[in-house]
């Protein structure tokens, strides 16, 4: 159950990073609750986590799954440059992740 926790926390890493964004500096009000409402879920998440998850590869597969998720929705949606050199980085980020959780 902590794995399934700690993904979710992670994909809501995702969503509080681009809440964040999209309350341009706390101006805009959805985006900023999103934003706090998404942060409070995920570090909830992340807590419960590593009751059972040792903290470095807890906190590293959820920034990991942050980061990657961030950076896709990105790509995705924001325009940001998408190239074969970016999406090696990313693989190789969620590499190092299923490895933590396999060498665990």
């Amino acid at each position: 159950m902590a794995w399934v926790v700690l993904i979710v926390a992670g994909v809501l890493e995702t969503v509080w990073a681009v809440a964040l964004e999209a309350s341009k500096g706390f101006s805009r009000l959805v985006p900023s609750l999103v934003f706090a409402v998404a942060l409070v879920l995920s570090m909830g998440g992340l807590a419960y986590a590593m009751r059972s998850i040792p903290l470095g590869t807890g906190y590293a597969v959820w920034v990991g799954i942050g980061a990657v998720g961030t950076a896709l929705y990105g790509m995705a949606a924001m325009g940001d440059a998408v190239s074969v050199a970016r999406i090696t980085c990313l693989v190789l980020i969620l590499g190092g992740v299923v490895g933590l959780k396999v060498l665990h």
